[in-house]
């Protein structure tokens, strides 16, 4: 069977978004201290503020934000390794 490249993607970002999930979880839940140092403390990349471009007629406003952490990225991880022994 013939592995597709979106499927791949598909797992990546099913396993970033739980694991993402699972952080935010452990941010609210885990009692303060090391725990929640290292798997609640993300990364955010991104246009910080928006581009926004006026061009009278229109007005176009562009960004993007990605809210990273450990548990994000071990799930993207976990993703690539289930499409890989599907």
């Amino acid at each position: 069977m013939r592995k597709s490249p979106w499927v791949l993607l598909i797992f990546i970002l099913i396993g970033g978004l739980l694991g993402g999930i699972l952080g935010e979880i452990l941010h609210v839940l885990a009692p303060h201290g090391t725990i929640q140092n290292v798997f609640a403390t993300h990364f955010t990349p991104g246009i910080n503020p928006p581009l926004t471009i006026d061009l009278v007629l229109v007005k176009l406003t562009i960004g993007f934000s990605l809210k990273i952490n450990l548990l994000s990225v071990l799930g993207m991880f976990v993703g690539v390794f289930m499409y890989k022994h599907m």
